[in-house]
């Protein structure tokens, strides 16, 4: 397993993070097998775990919980908020009322006084960035949590979130999680190099590009199906799996291509994809998301590979560098694109 230093923090984490997911109802309702997969992968060396308040409403939390007690301090702990967790219009967002309350049932459901990383989902647009920061800053100063990061911002907004931490004398941002794999490449063209810029550390989900790079998805494939499809409550199997959507096509198209490219450099799909996320300079570390101990055992398999320079060159040629071949995968949009209200007068 190789370590990487998570920005400039100074903290070590393996370059394969556990994301948790899948562990709960949304993917796999045994707690005693997720449990279990949770620590085959602390034995393999994976240091991080990374999980959100909003998977399977909390359910995914205090599975992890119960599996890391008594490891508590070889592990370091992620998690998320902002994402409904209720029908209350406060039981969301990034204001100071929601972030305190949320983090003190996160501790609840982890079994632990302190989160190493808490992330924020996604951008509130209706909470100054300022009062999320101050929020977060007097959890690290109460010994709450570690550190913050966020998560599926904008280049704009991790910008801006630096510069109020600045000026504000807040906590920043010491981390992104960006969406990023072989078929959503758009990321290399903003988002990583700002986050080299200002030295964040870079967790990169979806790095089988939510199960089209698992070796399934191919012209010749009997049939294309994902358990995403049948079990998410969110990212709608229209925008990211329907085949009649043009950029479906383009991507059941280049993964045809890239398993070749896996197959004759004598790797699997699943460990191009995952060597590929973490060949990037700029990426700390790829989330893995098991649901199962097979799973598992092929996402660890990649934990050692390095791909060749000729291998990064055809990959280039299937998929170009800072191209996302269906938009929907890009993880956000510019709220001034997202809402027609807003582009007229």
């Amino acid at each position: 397993m190789q370590y990487r230093t998570l920005g400039s923090t100074g903290v070590h984490v393996s370059s394969l993070c556990l994301g948790a997911m899948m562990f709960g109802q949304w993917g796999n309702p045994d707690h005693d097998d997720s449990i279990g997969i949770i620590r085959t992968a602390l034995d393999a060396g994976v240091n991080i775990i990374d999980t959100a308040d909003v998977y399977a409403g909390g359910e995914s939390e205090l599975i992890v919980g119960k599996a890391i007690a008594g490891r508590r301090d070889d592990v370091v702990l992620a998690t998320k908020v902002s994402s409904p967790m209720g029908p209350g219009l406060n039981e969301r967002g990034a204001s100071r009322r929601w972030i305190i309350r949320a983090c003190e049932e996160s501790l609840r459901r982890l079994g632990t006084d302190y989160i190493d990383l808490y992330q924020v989902h996604r951008p509130d647009a209706a909470t100054d960035l300022d009062e999320t920061l101050a929020a977060l800053s007097d959890l690290v100063h109460a010994g709450k949590i570690r550190y913050a990061g966020s998560s599926t911002f904008a280049p704009s907004a991790i910008v801006q979130a630096q510069w109020t931490a600045e000026r504000r004398q807040r906590e920043r941002f010491v981390c992104e999680q960006p969406p990023y794999s072989l078929l959503a490449r758009g990321v290399e063209a903003d988002v990583l190099p700002t986050c080299e810029t200002y030295r964040m550390g870079v967790l990169a989900w979806s790095p089988l590009s939510g199960g089209w790079l698992s070796g399934r998805w191919r012209r010749d494939a009997a049939e294309l199906s994902s358990h995403r499809t049948r079990t998410m409550p969110f990212r709608t199997t229209s925008a990211h799996y329907d085949l009649d959507v043009p950029g479906n096509q383009a991507k059941l198209d280049a993964a045809t291509e890239l398993a070749r490219v896996a197959d004759e450099a004598g790797l699997t799909l699943i460990q191009l994809a995952l060597a590929f996320v973490t060949t990037h300079p700029a990426v700390t570390a790829a989330i893995i998301g098991p649901r199962t101990a097979e799973h598992l055992r092929d996402h660890l398999s990649a934990a050692d590979i390095v791909l060749e320079p000729a291998v990064l060159d055809r990959i280039d040629r299937i998929v170009a560098p800072g191209t996302d071949l269906n938009p929907d995968d890009a993880g956000y949009s510019a709220a001034v694109l997202a809402d027609p209200k807003r582009r007229r007068r």
